[in-house]
């Protein structure tokens, strides 16, 4: 065997025989590989070589010492034998002293075929590596993450799923940050080793999820290794793809279901209903003890799905049983606590859905609003629809950063509850009528408008458009309902009017 021959690589191949480092440099590099039963059988020229023997070595530590002086004058670089681990502190510092590497194996077989496949059957190490791979994927996993833990204990190396912001899942090992910074997205394959490790990636074909790659990883390898782990996640890569697309499927109908339960439990307001509560518990949805109600809606068009994913992601970061679904264009979801929680903790955990909205804005033009806390199920129905109300006002607080608590809303509260009766909404409705028409451009303007208190420059700002396209909207709008917007009176009657129609 001519190639050189990588410590480390052989440390990082996932069957190399149990062996480990007894003695030497850490790291070094051989010539090639010399395997025999015992010392007297091998050649007189090692020329810098590892041997391997299948024979343990002497017991006493002297004869150890003359193993390693004979191996060593011989031009061996490196030992590797049985029970090694039994070698004394005298013999280990003889090898130091000697820079000679002293290797701990349990199988020199294993160790013997590992050897051979890093020096000359790198086809042989590929096709090691694709045969786990399609071990893998024969077995039936629940899930994506359930996948590429099958991939990297079959592989034996670390497996990824990642995306130019970071590494979204993985499994036996931890990607290096250095590793996930060299890796190039762009093309189908691409290979890279640092010092932090390296990583063969390819580019996932996934129809809803752009950027994706699919990384093997490790620290050590050597590029026969690499180049290798390459070809398993070409592989590997279409399963992933297709698991992908199952989760997906999965998650957009058990949103779907969990949507439809909420909506109808909110629909019966409090009205006891053994189907749906049991509906709720099947979903691991408690409706007894305490409820802080929260909605986040997109200001602008969201993907819900999306921000469901992200949400649920942060929830777990807050020490209180959560839930949360898809509803309408948003998302709505509650904090349960099995005792009345005090002042302080109900701080903190507002304060901590008010950090859940502001990395929500990093990704999502959202506004959210949290509800009060109440008690059983009809209170969390009560804290569900408060919650709704202040994502309504919320859309348009720009100076509470898009979000409101509706325990710190005044007259405006008050005024939500009294125009979402039955009464006001349908005269509501009558009244701004004509501006309905099309697609509702003069209504949207008047509201903003009159949610940014009569203010020009705002209310532009808000909607994208110029001041002087706001001037003419709300003039027509005023000519239409034949009204006189001067009047405070009017302006209040148009304003809720338009957040009952809202």
């Amino acid at each position: 065997m001519t190639d050189a021959l990588l410590l480390s690589a052989l440390l990082a191949h996932p069957e190399n025989g149990g062996v480990r480092a007894i003695a030497g440099p850490e790291d070094v590099e051989w010539t090639g590989v010399v395997v025999e039963s015992d010392e007297t059988r091998l050649p007189s020229d090692g020329t810098g070589r590892l041997v391997v023997l299948t024979e343990s070595p002497p017991d006493r530590s002297w004869q150890q010492d003359a193993l390693i002086r004979r191996t060593r004058d011989r031009g061996f670089r490196a030992l590797a034998v049985p029970r090694a681990d039994a070698f004394g502190a005298g013999t280990r510092a003889l090898a130091e002293r000697l820079g000679f590497t002293v290797l701990h194996v349990d199988r020199p077989i294993q160790l013997a075929k590992a050897c051979w496949q890093l020096v000359e059957a790198r086809d042989a190490l590929a096709l090691h590596y694709v045969r786990k791979v399609a071990q893998s994927i024969e077995y039936h996993a629940d899930s994506l993450t359930d996948l590429l833990r099958h991939l990297s204990s079959s592989v034996r190396h670390g497996v990824a799923l990642l995306d130019a912001e970071g590494v979204l899942l993985e499994s036996g090992g931890a990607l290096a940050p250095d590793v996930h910074a060299s890796i190039d997205f762009t093309p189908w394959l691409d290979i890279v080793r640092v010092p932090a490790g390296s990583a063969a990636s390819v580019r996932v074909d996934s129809p809803s999820r752009e950027g994706l790659r699919l990384a093997f990883f490790g620290e050590g390898l050597d590029e026969r290794q690499v180049g290798a782990l390459a070809v398993a996640a070409e592989v590997a890569m279409p399963a992933v793809a297709a698991r992908i697309l199952i989760d997906e499927v999965n998650e957009v109908n058990d949103a779907s279901v969990s949507s439809g339960v909420l909506r109808d439990f909110v629909d019966l307001r409090g009205t006891p209903d053994l189907d749906v509560e049991r509906r709720m518990l099947e979903r691991g949805w408690r409706t007894s003890g305490y409820h802080l109600g929260f909605r986040i809606i997109g200001r602008t068009r969201v993907d819900t799905l999306q921000l469901l994913r992200f949400v649920i992601g942060e929830l777990g970061r807050i020490s209180v049983d959560s839930h949360a679904t898809t509803s309408g264009r948003g998302v709505t979801g509650w904090l349960t606590f099995t005792d009345p929680p005090a002042p302080p903790q109900i701080e903190q955990h507002v304060a901590s859905l008010r950090e859940l909205h502001v990395a929500a804005r990093r990704s999502f033009n959202v506004a959210t609003g949290v509800g009060s806390v109440a008690n059983g199920s009809a209170g969390l129905t009560t804290s569900l629809s408060e919650a709704s109300d202040a994502s309504k006002i919320a859309v348009n607080r720009s100076t509470t950063s898009w979000f409101v608590r509706v325990d710190g809303l005044g007259l405006e509260r008050l005024l939500l509850a009294w125009t979402g009766n039955d009464t006001f909404v349908p005269a509501a409705q009558s009244l701004l009528a004509p501006l309905q028409e099309g697609r509702g451009e003069l209504l949207t303007t008047l509201s903003a408008y009159l949610d940014h208190e009569s203010a020009l420059a705002p209310t532009a700002a808000a909607l994208g458009l110029h001041r002087n396209t706001v001037a003419s909207r709300v003039h027509r709008a005023q000519e239409l309902l034949g009204v006189d917007m001067g009047d405070p009176e009017v302006r209040l009657a148009l304003h809720l009017a338009c957040r009952a129609v809202r």
